[in-house]
């Protein structure tokens, strides 16, 4: 096994001799703190491209950052047009809180994967300039998308209270399911931007991959139009709980309506969904 260790400014490589398996977590865990402490060293820069982010975002538009709030309430309009006046094959009390509760999350992370998957390779005239861990490009882009999910958050709870939505003591763990979720995306984001800087494809094919993403996760419709179980070549398949492992963010959109809409599954308050035929 070989290790690869940072002392000073320079980089001491071990190989060939046996590792204890404490002794590879401790450098994991140290390796994964450098890089922490090194992005900290850079919190400056980070914040001036999450500024920049922002700036270049709304310039020249007429409501600025208003449009956090305008963009995502004006997406439930349509979802709550088309799904409860068009197509009203299932009836969910109070559904543009329902919808809301699952798109705001989603934008937060369907922005932060197309935004950040490309931000290396655009900023490589920079890259190429000046040294800063290249770490501080995806995460700017995935902070400044939290800027707009938080600012969006007060049309959520607004609309919350015009629909008699309260909220409950629950909801002091949505900073917990917000930083859970940011942790993720960053992930994300981090890998494929990395992906993105060796094969561009990566960018073309992640644009089909979230559009089927999207689909796929339960923000406009609930969890219990699905079957709870499928057969195929005889196997018996658990679909509700293959949603939840293969796709995370069913599992925090879910987590999202448990604590603001007030029910699990994505199920209406008190479970009432009516399956229209």
């Amino acid at each position: 096994m070989a290790i690869v260790e940072r002392r000073g400014n320079s980089l001491v490589i071990v190989a060939g001799q046996s590792v204890p398996m404490r002794q590879r977590l401790l450098h994991v865990v140290g390796g994964i703190s450098a890089h922490l402490a090194e992005l900290w060293r850079y919190r400056e820069l980070l914040r001036n491209l999450v500024i920049r982010d922002l700036k270049v975002r709304y310039r020249n538009s007429a409501l600025g950052i208003l449009w956090s709030l305008g963009s995502p309430l004006l997406m439930m309009a349509v979802f709550t047009v088309v799904f409860t006046v068009m197509t009203p094959a299932i009836k969910i009390e109070k559904f543009p809180v329902f919808v809301l509760c699952g798109l705001l999350p989603w934008n937060l992370f369907s922005a932060s994967i197309m935004g950040g998957i490309r931000s290396i390779v655009d900023s490589g005239p920079l890259v190429r300039k000046v040294y800063f861990p290249r770490e501080v490009l995806p995460v700017s882009v995935v902070l400044s998308n939290l800027i707009n999910f938080l600012i969006a958050l007060v049309a959520l709870f607004a609309l919350m209270l015009l629909f008699g939505l309260p909220l409950t003591p629950w909801v002091l763990l949505l900073p917990l399911v917000i930083a859970v979720q940011v942790v993720f995306t960053s992930g994300v984001v981090l890998t494929l931007s990395t992906a993105n800087v060796f094969y561009r494809d990566t960018q073309v094919i992640m644009e089909v991959v979230i559009l089927a993403w999207f689909f796929m996760t339960p923000i406009f419709y609930p969890m219990n139009i699905l079957p709870h179980n499928y057969q195929l070549l005889g196997l018996n398949i658990d679909v509700w709980r293959w949603m939840y492992i293969l796709n995370p963010m069913a599992s925090l959109i879910a987590t999202y309506r448990v604590i603001l809409y007030g029910a699990g599954f994505g199920g209406a308050p008190g479970g009432k969904i009516d399956r229209r035929s």
